[in-house]
């Protein structure tokens, strides 16, 4: 799964809390058939233990087949029980149990054939719009989209971005001008994924160009099949197009829509770049799981291509893609206590970095067939898939590992200021208004 966003890194660590004084929009009702029923199947409470919940899945089991059911049907049904997100408030798909009994509702409903949601297809809803409406939305906010987007019915995709503001977020350009109860936002974004498939988007934009970078920004949802909205595709190195420009003619946001206070989209949008970082590098894997899989496989499978300075390249990779799973292993443990933080950037710069060095160890182990590719041809796929092709599309695709969800450069800034508490790199820009600056 592919990101857009990406962070500067001398701003320091927002709270994630939802700002005080955020007023409930009006106009959000959630539309005919999406709003969670009154109750769920499972008592609420932080007291929850794996056994509960094994009962819980079994009681609703019970009264849902999943095999009779439709798979949108038996999905809305197990978000209304509180078993979708298990560690989410009672109302919103969850439970209030403790965010570690998550893996033990999901490994029953697979257990009993339930339908997936394809977190593949909607991860960018999953793991980044959730936790960010979760935190800053109001009730009617999250009634109307946690419900979609979990079941799949809604994609979400992410505008961050931008061509003159990639790893320097903050310096982003797109406008919104208020307008009554509306906003009016023009600008462009780009390495949108997903967007062309998306029916949502989280988004950044400056409201206030008289103040300095960081302060004059406002998070909104905007609908991506308003007038003005377009999306083109962007062709990469692999010959696909996953990911798009999208460009903003004046399209219409209602306030109702906004995310957090006005002039707090920083704040806000620190949420959800951490949960991305975590959703990239913290992704769980079995022991020789992920991209050292198919390494791993190949040399077993060809010995005549094997020698010894291939040899030791493969166990030096082999051991650090293991310490890299059980970090992430620990990383997620820690969640379970809370927000993601600064750790996060730590797996996603750990996975890019060996995702590349394993890819290209790859390619040399197959000698002249590394030098083969499978497909150029142009098509837009929902999610990166590393193992439905060969070798020379992972280590071409790996490429953008360094740069989505946050370059590398980026993510060691953060590292070393927030993390190891290094001095900041001296900034120039940091209380100069954003009209000022140059571009």
């Amino acid at each position: 799964m592919a990101q857009d966003a990406q962070q500067e890194a001398g701003e320091p660590a927002a709270g994630t809390a939802a700002p005080a004084g955020t007023a409930a929009p009006a106009g959000t009702a959630a539309p005919a058939g999406t709003a969670a029923p009154a109750g769920t199947a499972a008592p609420a409470g932080t007291a929850a233990t794996a056994d509960e919940i094994r009962h819980w899945v079994g009681q609703f089991l019970a009264t849902h087949d999943p095999a009779a059911m439709p798979p949108g049907e038996f999905l809305r049904a197990r978000f209304d029980a509180g078993l979708a997100w298990v560690h989410y408030p009672p109302g919103f798909g969850g439970m209030g149990a403790p965010r570690a009994l998550q893996a033990v509702a999901d490994a029953e409903f697979a257990a009993a054939g339930a339908p997936s949601n394809h977190p593949e297809r909607i991860g960018i809803g999953l793991g980044m719009a959730a936790p960010t409406i979760l935190t800053f939305g109001t009730d009617e906010q999250r009634t109307r989209w946690l419900r979609p987007l979990w079941t799949g019915e809604e994609v979400w995709c992410q505008l961050f971005s931008e061509p003159g503001a990639g790893s320097d977020l903050a310096g982003l350009a797109t406008r919104a001008v208020r307008d009554g109860d509306d906003w009016v936002v023009t600008g462009q974004k780009v390495w949108t994924s997903q967007a062309h498939r998306a029916r949502w988007a989280i988004m950044v934009a400056r409201s206030d160009p008289d103040v300095a970078k960081h302060r004059g920004l406002t998070y909104f949802a905007c609908d991506m099949t308003v007038p003005g909205v377009e999306v083109r595709p962007l062709r990469q190195l692999t010959g696909e197009a996953e990911f798009n420009e999208v460009f903003l003619s004046e399209v219409r946001i209602p306030d109702a829509h906004r995310l957090g206070a006005v002039g707090d989209g920083w704040r806000v949008a620190m949420t959800t770049l951490m949960s991305e970082r975590v959703a990239i590098g913290g992704v769980a894997l079995p022991r020789e799981g992920g991209m050292i899989a198919s390494a791993a496989r190949s040399w077993r499978e060809r010995p005549d291509l094997r020698t010894p300075g291939l040899h030791d390249r493969l166990l030096r990779l082999w051991v650090e893609a293991e310490v890299a799973r059980l970090a992430s292993e620990r990383l997620r443990q820690e969640l379970a206590a809370g927000h993601p933080g600064p750790e996060g950037s730590a797996a996603k710069l750990v996975f890019a970095r060996l995702n590349q060095e394993i890819s290209g160890f790859e390619v040399e182990l197959a000698g002249q067939q590394g030098l083969l590719y499978d497909d150029w041809t142009m098509h837009r796929p929902e999610s990166a898939n590393f193992f439905g092709r060969g070798p020379g599309y992972r280590y071409l695709r790996a490429r953008g590992n360094s740069i989505e969800g946050g370059t590398s450069e980026v993510l060691r800034n953060i590292i070393a200021e927030r993390v190891l508490g290094l001095p900041a790199e001296i900034r120039m820009d940091k209380d100069v208004p954003w009209k000022e600056l140059p571009r």
